[in-house]
């Protein structure tokens, strides 16, 4: 199998690609895992500022072997302690566990709306004196697209109703029987299998949605903008 960094790297465009990922996967779990902690806080819960999670470090969101994960095989993951018993409201919990979501979403806007300025800015639409040179032009363009891209991937996978996602767990917030379920012994193991069939079936349908949702948003917004690629 051949690594995925090389085989990128090898494609046109692979090093502004292969750069991009690591940046974006690496800034949006952290900001991913932040959310989660800012929730928390702000529900009562200062466990997060107590262990000395609310830092920029990725080493302490993601730990080393999330990021020796993400040079091998391309994906990472983060956590964010927190406890439930120190938060005030009957919907903090769950506050807190859309927080997360809620983070990548808001990348996920910014980063289109950046993408659909940037094009007509660089090619003099926007203004005509202004016209950005290539091989930056094509390089942050693609930089600000893997950027909503994987945020809204990262989003709608943590919103799948299964544990660990942030889906499922606020699922299991308001849905007893569900709640039972998944903490019983056999509703564990099956979880389980939930998790690892959903990286194998599940992402790739995601990362073809967040293309085509990208590139048809950003479409629309050029053709807002007076701009057609």
């Amino acid at each position: 199998m051949e690594w995925w960094i090389a085989r990128e790297w090898a494609g046109p465009n692979g090093p502004v690609v292969v750069v991009s990922w690591l940046v974006w996967v690496v800034f949006s779990i952290v900001l991913h895992e932040l959310g989660h902690g800012w929730a928390a806080i702000r529900e009562g819960d200062q466990t997060p500022r107590w262990t000395g999670h609310m830092t920029w470090n990725p080493l302490v969101h993601m730990g080393g072997f999330s990021l020796l994960a993400l040079l091998i095989i391309g994906i990472a993951w983060g956590a964010m302690p927190v406890d439930d018993s120190r938060m005030r409201g009957r919907h903090s919990a769950a506050i807190v566990l859309a927080a997360g979501p809620a983070v990548n979403l808001a990348l996920a806007v910014i980063t289109l709306v950046l993408l659909v300025l940037w094009i007509p800015l660089a090619s003099g639409t926007l203004i005509g004196s202004v016209s950005i040179p290539e091989p930056f032009r094509t390089n942050l363009m693609l930089f600000l697209y893997y950027g909503a891209m994987l945020n809204i991937v990262l989003m709608l996978f943590n919103l799948l109703p299964a544990i660990p996602f942030d889906g499922g767990r606020i699922l299991a917030e308001y849905v007893r029987s569900y709640r039972e379920f998944v903490y019983s012994e056999n509703g564990q193991w099956i979880n389980l299998g939930v998790f690892i069939l959903s990286f194998f079936f599940v992402a790739d349908h995601l990362f073809r949605f967040a293309d085509t949702a990208v590139f048809e948003i950003s479409r629309a917004g050029w053709g807002l903008l007076g701009f057609g690629p």
